[in-house]
């Protein structure tokens, strides 16, 4: 079974996110910030992370690059799943290390699409 790694400061957004997940086949990890989620990554090695952007503390943008940066986690892609909509924010998260960048409020169809493109 698969393990995603969500990453949100959002409870609302953390158990939408884990309920769409979890009833679909996929085994979930929840992180509330950059820092909780390069820890839980290093650790889980999870198949995939969602990552939002706007987060107290690290945000998804600096997380993303620190994990595509560091060898023990450059193999696991992130997808960032945020609410900032410009293309400006949609080509820095690709610069950043993301394999693909999804609008909040995301549609549960193009999620597991999304998720299922990347693991495979």
């Amino acid at each position: 079974m698969a393990l995603v790694l969500i990453v949100d400061d959002s409870p609302t957004e953390q158990h939408v996110l884990t309920q769409v997940l979890e009833k679909n086949g996929f085994e979930t990890l929840v992180a509330s910030d950059g820092e909780e989620a390069i820890s839980m990554a290093e650790t889980s090695q999870p198949d995939l992370i969602l990552m939002d952007v706007v987060m107290p503390g690290m945000n998804g943008f600096q997380a993303t690059r620190q994990l595509s940066r560091n060898p023990g986690t450059s193999d696991i892609p992130v997808v960032m799943v945020t609410s900032k909509n410009q293309e400006t924010d949609r080509i820095w998260g690709l610069r950043q290390g993301a394999v693909d960048y999804l609008m909040k409020p995301v549609k549960q169809d193009d999620l597991l699409a999304t998720v299922r493109a990347r693991i495979g």
